[in-house]
């Protein structure tokens, strides 16, 4: 559980710095988060190392990642949340078209939503609604499919709203997956589910995880180095910068 938040600010390589400071019961360490938000220093309850230091400490590490996230804040999209507009789905651009109908549908190019259902909400809503109810749907066939060939079993999954994460798996078997992947092409929606199937038998980025991967996905480098070259493609709207 996280608990106080501190905004702060400091210096590194002659420059300004804002961060913020988060206590958790959670943490067993302190550790850096960067992503395209901001920078945190996440320091376990009774710790009392200085977060100066742990980001001076990493200093390279630190202005290498807050330069990735602050050049993906300038290539963000600008989203239009109206008919006519395209969005990715499956790492294809959809037009949007809003019609009396009575399911949303997908085409080879285009994203048919239902009016009624704008009429009651908004178009954003009901895209991200529509986009959430397909993540499902894919990630847990997509799940189910690999969970089998690597003779492993999971508990269940979850869709998180995380803004730069796109997976991750907990000791209890739950795997959870950033709804925005189902903007991704496939290949990349399956790198990320047999990643976080693989931490079901290794923990750790090991040689022996990577091998696990590796012989699901032969080409899983390329996916890996997609979703860090375009990550910036998946941003949903200006609420995730």
């Amino acid at each position: 559980m996280s608990k106080s938040k501190q905004q702060r600010e400091t210096v590194l390589a002659g420059r300004p710095l804002e961060y913020e400071v988060r206590r958790s019961e959670d943490a067993t360490e302190p550790r850096i988060d960067i992503d395209i938000q901001g920078v945190q220093v996440i320091l376990p309850e009774d710790s009392e190392e200085s977060p100066d230091e742990i980001l001076s400490d990493n200093l390279n590490w630190v202005l290498s990642k807050k330069r990735k996230y602050d050049s993906f804040r300038e290539r963000a999209p600008d989203r239009v949340f109206a008919p006519g507009e395209t969005f990715p789905y499956l790492g294809e651009d959809h037009e949007i078209v809003v019609e009396p109908r009575p399911a949303h549908q997908v085409s080879e190019d285009e994203i048919r939503l239902r009016r009624s259902a704008i009429d009651q909400s908004s178009l954003r809503q009901v895209l991200e609604n529509f986009y959430r109810t397909r993540a499902r749907e894919f990630l847990t066939e997509r799940a189910d499919s690999f969970a089998d060939s690597m003779d492993l079993g999971y508990d269940r999954i979850e869709l998180r709203n995380q803004r730069t994460r796109w997976g991750s798996c907990s000791t209890n078997g739950v795997l959870s997956f950033n709804w925005r992947l189902i903007m991704a092409p496939l290949e990349a929606l399956d790198y990320v589910v047999v990643h976080e199937l693989a931490h079901l038998k290794e923990a750790n980025h090991n040689d022996q995880f990577w091998r696990l991967v590796e012989s699901e996905l032969p080409d899983y480098q390329q996916w890996a180095d997609w979703l860090n070259a375009n990550s910036v493609e998946l941003i949903f709207s200006e609420d995730d910068l």
